[in-house]
């Protein structure tokens, strides 16, 4: 089965075309009015993204913890849970909320096989709690690991910098000189909160196999009442 995922755009575009090959198209979203717009278009389903993600994100605000349920409710189609998601127990979490499966994206960020930078993948894992925070909103918002360059967004913003110099700000290539080149002061380090969680690089099939794991353990538990 061949599976396209589109995001940050409108799902109408390309979900007809895409369909018409005999694929499955998964829309991300960040909202119940996107992923009802999604089903609308044709989608298979949505990824419904929460403000903990990692990258580019909606401008909500709206958590994991609200926006599964919400977007559950909103539409038919199936459900996948994303942001914030690096455990088997926090995959449990979002199933238990309504949603049929989990997209894990900054856990694999500090893998092996990740084609990162080794520096950005070692500050990934030093990250600490409240070491992210989602930045230009008059852009493209997106989350931000603490650093030189997130600084000066910063200033910018507080005082009310115009689109247009954000946008200057940015530049272009900025996103590569940090995660791919390991320019840890003045490139884009984009991770998601679930960071503060991370403390070691494993390969890729080490992760899965801990995340299932874990979702298996609890599964297994009982719920305790007080």
């Amino acid at each position: 089965m061949s599976i396209v995922i589109t995001s940050a755009g409108n799902p109408a575009a390309w979900t007809p075309y895409l369909k018409s090959k005999g694929m499955k198209v998964l829309h991300v979203i960040s909202s119940s009015k996107f992923a009802r717009k999604a089903e609308a278009a044709g989608c298979d389903a949505v990824i419904a993204e929460g403000f903990e993600a990692g990258g580019h994100n909606g401008r909500e605000e709206t958590t994991t913890l609200v926006l599964i349920p919400a977007v559950c409710k909103a539409v038919q189609i199936p459900v996948i849970a994303a942001g914030g998601i690096a455990t088997g127990r926090q995959l449990f979490a979002c199933m238990a909320l309504g949603a049929e499966g989990g997209q894990v994206g900054t856990r694999f960020v500090a893998s092996e096989e990740a084609s990162t930078h080794i520096n950005f993948k070692n500050r990934v894992i030093q990250a600490g709690e409240g070491e992210t925070q989602l930045s230009l909103k008059k852009l493209t918002p997106v989350r931000l690991l603490h650093n030189k360059f997130f600084e000066a967004v910063q200033e910018a913003e507080e005082r009310g910098a115009s689109e247009e110099e954000l946008s200057q700000l940015l530049g272009k290539g900025r996103a590569k000189r940090g995660m791919f080149e390991g320019d840890l002061e003045e490139g884009e380090l984009e991770i998601g909160q679930v960071s503060a969680l991370l403390d070691t690089i494993l390969p890729a099939h080490q992760i899965v196999e801990d995340i299932w794991n874990e979702f298996q353990e609890a599964m297994q538990e009982p719920f305790i009442t007080r």
